[in-house]
């Protein structure tokens, strides 16, 4: 059985990953700060983004945009004058919340109650910070922006050719009304972020994958689990790009260990829609307080770039080699997904409890916090040295535990609570031959390796080239 978010956030605070930012002084709510286990895991799993989504692939760039910029460039994309959301009371347990204009009348608290809709006014969600003596800025609410802004530059700076896209991780920051659940909706958070640029009604030249999932369309109450390439092809998901993202998004969590049966897409409904998109899909993941979405796959058609264009006075048109003509490239996909949400996802995925009511933290070794652990069996200076010697080569590459206080059985039990996938022991054999046990965390097996081996193998465990049961 899964934790609720209480008993996730009491264990990661427990475990060095995840606590109240200044908690000393009480906290404050919706910031949050990772920890020494935490810094690791959010890294790895940012690194491992970057690699799927960008490095990987030749139609993708990446830029790293300012927290603080102009002002001018939220007018332009309207933000300044529309970025709200409804603030609102319930009448039952009196909290506040935020709902979207869409939902007034619709929906119900949390709780079960009814909001009381006298209550209702909107609420500005951007944060605003002086500049100097007299000018003043706006923390970013989003990283998308500031892709559009520097579009051109970086489209014929990287001699990009439609269909391309431009990629961005960095923080970002929303005066949400009532943030809650643990990492779930906070203030200052992370995104990672994809504008997908293609010429207008240009046909996706990429084969869209047979990857089951539950889909909930629009108008209906109950998903069906069925391939996003069939659903496609019936027409469920509109647009061949969108069908090709969402299995994008899916295969990217799925190659790092999450279950898809514990993910679905729902299509927005009508009301739901921007006034420039004609189709919207999210994909959500069934946390214990409900499914809940992870990020967006929406067209936005040429809306911001035509915005900045207008709002600059810049031309940011490109070149049809073909035509010989220029025009706004339209965004066609905006994947949009938050580094805290797909954390909570890694964490609820990997939480496990054995036979004997201990918790292990099964993460995919390429986001565990720590890679391996080293342990000399017995407190004597020849295993130490071996030891230490074998931590310093590992530490090259990796992060490393060295761990030489209690029994190795307790041992064993720290670094499987923190999802350290693999230790390694010196013992009594180790001086005699030169080898050394690893052990797998998931399945508890042991195996031995020449100690010369140990950075190769260890490597190639963690990129997936090879399985432990065929040491």
């Amino acid at each position: 059985m899964k934790p609720s978010i209480d008993e996730m956030a009491a264990f990661c605070k427990r475990k060095g990953i995840i606590d109240k930012s200044g908690e000393i002084y009480g906290g404050l709510a919706g910031f949050w700060d990772f920890l020494f286990l935490g810094a690791e895991l959010k890294q790895n799993l940012k690194s491992e983004w970057w690699n799927f989504h960008v490095r990987q692939r030749q139609d993708m760039t990446g830029i790293d945009g300012a927290i603080i910029t102009s002002p001018d460039v939220w007018k332009a994309s309207g933000h300044v004058a529309n970025f709200n959301d409804v603030f609102i009371i319930c009448k039952k347990c009196k909290k506040p919340s935020k709902i979207d204009k869409s939902e007034l009348g619709k929906v119900k608290c949390d709780c079960g109650g009814e909001f009381n809709l006298d209550t209702a006014k909107d609420f500005e969600l951007m944060f605003k910070t002086n500049v100097g003596e007299k000018d003043y800025a706006y923390l970013r609410p989003e990283t998308a922006q500031l892709i559009f802004a520097n579009f051109k530059t970086v489209f014929e700076g990287a001699r990009m050719k439609l269909p391309c896209g431009i990629a961005q991780m960095g923080k970002a920051f929303r005066n949400e009304i009532a943030p809650r659940n643990f990492i779930f909706r906070c203030r200052e958070f992370e995104q990672m972020e994809i504008e997908y640029f293609i010429k207008p009604k240009q046909k996706c030249p990429y084969e869209i994958p047979e990857l089951e999932i539950k889909i909930l369309s629009e108008g209906e109450t109950k998903e069906k689990k069925m391939s996003i390439k069939q659903a496609f092809k019936d027409k469920i998901i509109k647009k061949d790009w969108h069908a090709y993202w969402l299995a994008q998004e899916l295969l990217w969590f799925k190659s790092l260990g999450a279950d898809t049966n514990n993910f679905r897409i729902r299509q927005h409904d009508k009301e739901e829609l921007a006034h420039y998109s004609s189709d919207c899909w999210d994909l959500e993941y069934n946390f214990p307080f409900g499914w809940k979405e992870l990020e967006g796959v929406a067209d936005r058609s040429d809306y911001d770039l035509a915005q900045h264009e207008k709002f600059s006075k810049k031309n940011l048109k490109v070149l049809d080699e073909e035509t010989n003509e220029r025009f706004l490239p339209h965004v066609i996909c905006e994947p949009s997904l938050g580094v805290e949400r797909a954390l909570l996802v890694f964490l609820y995925e990997a939480y496990t409890i054995n036979d004997k009511e201990n918790i292990i933290l099964k993460l995919n070794p390429k986001l565990a916090p720590v890679k391996a652990a080293v342990f000399p069996i017995v407190k004597n200076q020849e295993y130490e040295k071996i030891s230490e010697d074998i931590v310093k080569e590992l530490r090259k590459r990796y992060n490393i535990e060295y761990d030489k206080s209690g029994s190795v059985g307790r041992r064993y039990a720290r670094n499987d609570e923190i999802g350290t996938p693999f230790c390694i022991t010196i013992d009594e054999q180790t001086p005699k031959d030169k080898t050394v046990t690893i052990r797998d965390r998931d399945t508890t097996e042991q195996k031995r390796i020449a100690i010369h081996e140990i950075p190769t193998i260890l490597d190639k465990l963690i990129q997936g080239e090879l399985l432990f049961k065929d040491l």
